[in-house]
């Protein structure tokens, strides 16, 4: 009923083919997965109102499947294995068949164990076909953390490394509320928990690859620790810093960026030498324009800006932030030498825009209404323990949070833990407090509590998950759920 009432527009039909491969990131070779050997796969562009028809024929020797990020689509093509389709086994296809309703910029990716931590991930680009922006040109830049294939490296032995644990007092719980209801203020924590982190015992033999676990890393930004996995590269557009991709355009150009942060373990803060940013949409919404020198994208996060090309050749760079690494970009729009893979344009340390200081938009702005049901839910877990979990319950298919169509629901993410959690919905968007944005997937420091309101318009059974796939993985999962 509720896809009858977003309608039926022209199909749009897509192929695909999630296979093996060996795949080039800029001068180093490695065996991983992708769809058609491509990385990032190949852009899928519909217009709102479209109906898209993608089949994927699953050619990888295990079951996955297709999520749509941040799409409000009917409930059975969310790409869930067990809660909302069964799991695409090796060898067969599937046909996700759905109306596309809302333009902007999303991604799709599985939503099969760590299999996103791989190349399986593309972006999905929603024309507007009242598109109210003028610009000349349009960039869509993909940032992802890189280790699958190198030096035997897998997401699953990560995974099992990490399981391990830390051992040591790394990560207590009951922090407290300090609710101020934003995901990314409060900047005076410190580095929350560093003090107990020892190193791992040895790590994981071949074909593990050498130990991943990551130590030290911290960023005020992202309230202390800021991730768990040492990735030996940062890609963007699936190109090394050494390697990068260069976007060609004219001096004066008026560039829409697209930026998609697929990355497992990582948060991006990403500047471009030379210019300021104009934020339009965040998680594909629109919001207040607003000027910034940064941007700091957690795992999932979206966002689109407008930049006036300047005569040159200039570096956007990807840090890593808290892991002392980064990836590259190059603009081009004339002459000159390109800058080389170390270069720190001074941008990423002017003006940083997190989500919290954006307003949405007005045609996108929720009405002002009370809340009918609030769902408190509590991110707990430890390094220590590597048991992350919401509400100390790790995820089953079972798990259900009631809530009615018609029902404006606050969500409370309360995070316990002493690590960052970008929390993400599926089916709907939210809005952050005060006429924030809408989003869908927002960052929760540790100890904050952060409350989003949504309208309960799309039936259905719908996960809320951290979009760290190693902590998605390990149990910081739930099921939001209609109640007939």
């Amino acid at each position: 009923a509720a896809e009858r009432k977003r309608g039926a527009g022209p199909v749009r039909k897509v192929a695909l083919t999630a296979t093996p491969d060996r795949l080039d990131l800029g001068g180093r070779t490695v065996n991983s997965w992708s769809y058609g050997g491509e990385l990032p796969g190949k852009e899928v562009r519909v217009t709102a109102g479209d109906t898209l028809a993608l089949t994927l024929a699953n050619h990888l020797p295990q079951a996955t499947s297709l999520h749509w990020h941040g799409l409000a689509l009917r409930n059975d093509m969310d790409g869930v294995p067990d809660l909302t389709q069964r799991p695409i086994p090796a060898g067969a296809s599937f046909t996700y068949r759905f109306a596309v309703t809302h333009p902007g910029t999303y991604w799709f990716h599985p939503h099969s164990g760590v299999q996103q931590d791989r190349g399986l991930y593309a972006p999905l680009i929603v024309e507007d076909p009242k598109e109210p922006l003028a610009y000349d040109k349009e960039w869509v830049v993909v940032l992802d953390d890189w280790l699958d294939g190198v030096d035997g490296s897998t997401p699953d032995a990560v995974l099992a490394e990490l399981r391990k644990g830390m051992g040591g007092g790394h990560g207590g719980m009951d922090m407290g509320e300090g609710d101020d209801g934003k995901g990314m203020g409060g900047m005076d924590h410190g580095a929350h928990g560093m003090g107990g982190r020892m190193p791992s015992s040895g790590g994981t033999s071949r074909p593990g690859g050498p130990p991943r676990m990551l130590m030290g890393a911290t960023s005020k930004w992202l309230g202390g620790d800021a991730g768990d996995v040492d990735y030996p590269y940062h890609l963007v557009n699936g190109r090394a810093a050494d390697d990068p991709q260069t976007f060609r355009a004219a001096p004066g150009d008026r560039i829409r960026i697209r930026f998609v942060n697929a990355g497992g373990d990582t948060a991006y803060r990403v500047a471009l030498g030379g210019h300021t940013m104009t934020v339009t949409h965040t998680d594909g919404f629109p919001v207040e324009h607003a000027g910034t020198d940064a941007l700091l994208l957690g795992m999932g996060e979206r966002y689109d800006v407008l930049v006036t090309a300047g005569d040159g050749v200039f570096p956007l760079t990807a840090v890593a932030e808290g892991k002392k690494r980064s990836g590259l970009a190059l603009l081009r729009t004339g002459g000159g030498a390109a800058p080389g893979p170390a270069t720190r344009p001074k941008e990423l340390d002017g003006r940083l825009l997190t989500a919290d200081r954006l307003k949405a938009a007005e045609a996108v702005r929720t009405s002002a209404r009370r809340p009918d049901r609030t769902l408190a839910l509590d991110l707990t877990g430890s390094m220590a323990a590597y048991d992350w979990a919401i509400d100390k319950k790790p995820y089953t298919p079972s798990q259900r949070h009631p809530v009615k169509a018609g029902e404006r629901v606050r969500l409370s993410f309360r995070n316990r833990t002493t690590m960052w959690h970008p929390m993400h919905l599926h089916g709907h968007t939210f809005a952050l407090p005060g006429g924030g944005p809408r989003k869908d997937t927002t960052i929760v420091l540790p100890g904050r509590t952060v409350s989003v309101d949504f309208d309960a318009d799309n039936p259905g059974l719908w996960m809320i998950h951290c979009h760290n796939v190693y902590h998605s993985e390990s149990g910081m999962m739930t099921v939001l759920g209609y109640r007939r």
